[in-house]
């Protein structure tokens, strides 16, 4: 038989799918995909089902229901004082993934370079390599993840096509500042390129730091695709249903790659989203209490190991290096064995660079049942006083 693309087949399964597989057979706590285990607004839920019965389940608008386009409007406004025409600046996405898609093949031409940063989320590389981008990576390092400004600056040129931004940062935790952002913002506008913003996170922000989208910055308006997920918002990531905000014009071009990806996304859960973002607003403005009390508590079990635990200023996810405990096997080996000794599954840090240059990290998911956290720590703590009793 004839091979298939040569860029996809290249990569293997995706590391989430490695990992959960494994914990499944050794009946493993996972803690290594980012999904909670606890669902979202019960009134969520309800209107899905009114809506399904009493709305129409044909094909909705190309673009979006009505009712969520200004939903995302309306909360772009509340939330960050941004004036949006949800008739011609929303589209409603199949999940934040499908959103990339989107703006990544409407906008790359093979040979645009692309500018973004690493560790980043797995889809990303693929994506960009399949639309025939050369990808320039900039890589954050451990424990702060500092912006390394010379190398950031030196990957911009006059190819450069398209940023990539992730904030607040899978795996990393990290959360860009409003300083960072603007001199982010000064080398996309000197070097007239677009910028895709994965903002899945925006809501799950701790230590009340602000989240800043790059959109609401000076000379932005009209660069910035800003993508958000009901999915991450209300705690109900089998939804998939995202949104991108963009000026126009540039919403105009990613609807033509939008329209061909998967044409529209079911209208039941469309409306059950504009409910929530018009209705939940507390739900959702309370989580990110909700889960920096995890992140702390799960955070503090694994100091008490003696583990070394960086920062997570945002998202589901704390790193923590074991080195501190005598391990000296990389992040793979390591997420592998506590799987399959200890019970508990992480995933490699790794995996998310290009290169093993960072492989001491493991990636726990703390968007868990408290029991569930508990029952992971009083795991890893037997684990390790077998280990060196």
């Amino acid at each position: 038989m004839k091979a298939g693309n040569s860029v996809l087949a290249s990569y293997g399964t995706t590391v989430f799918e490695v990992m959960s597989r494994l914990a499944i057979e050794h009946k493993s706590i996972n803690l290594g995909q980012g999904f909670p285990d606890e669902e979202g607004p019960d009134a969520v839920k309800a209107e899905l089902d009114r809506v399904t019965r009493e709305s129409s389940n044909q094909y909705p608008p190309m673009l979006g229901v009505p009712e969520l386009r200004q939903a995302v409007a309306a909360h772009a406004k509340r939330f960050y004082g941004l004036d949006v025409d949800g008739t011609r600046e929303v589209i409603v996405t199949s999940g934040a993934t499908e959103a990339l898609a989107a703006c990544i093949l409407s906008l790359v031409e093979p040979g645009d370079e692309v500018v973004l940063f690493e560790p980043l989320y797995d889809s990303y590389l693929p994506m960009l390599q399949r639309a025939g981008a050369v990808t320039k990576l900039v890589r954050l390092m451990p424990p702060a993840w500092e912006v390394p400004w010379p190398a950031l600056e030196a990957a911009f040129t006059a190819k450069t096509k398209l940023l990539l931004l992730n904030t607040p940062m899978n795996p990393t935790g990290k959360v860009f500042t409003r300083a960072e952002l603007e001199r982010i913002a000064r080398l996309v506008a000197r070097h007239d390129t677009y910028a895709v913003c994965d903002e899945v996170y925006e809501h799950l922000v701790f230590d009340k730091r602000p989240h800043v989208p790059l959109l609401t910055l000076p000379g932005m308006r009209e660069r910035v695709a800003r993508i958000g997920s009901a999915g991450k918002t209300f705690s109900m990531t089998g939804w998939k249903v995202g949104y991108i905000t963009a000026a126009p014009d540039l919403a105009a071009k990613i609807a033509k790659a939008h329209q061909f990806l998967v044409f529209t996304t079911p209208p039941n859960l469309q409306r059950a989203v504009a409910f929530g973002l018009d209705n939940e607003e507390p739900w959702y403005r309370g989580l990110a209490g909700e889960l920096q009390a995890k992140r702390d508590y799960f955070a503090y079990g694994l100091r008490r190991l003696g583990c070394e635990v960086l920062t997570s200023a945002g998202t589901y996810f704390v790193n923590a290096d074991f080195r501190p405990l005598g391990s000296n096997e990389s992040d793979v080996d390591l997420c592998r064995r506590l799987t399959v000794e200890a019970g508990v599954t992480p995933v490699p840090v790794s995996a998310f660079y290009t290169s093993a240059e960072v492989n001491h990290l493991a990636r726990f998911s703390f968007c868990k049942k408290q029991a569930v956290l508990a029952g992971a720590l009083d795991r890893l703590n037997a684990y390790f006083r077998k280990r060196t009793a």
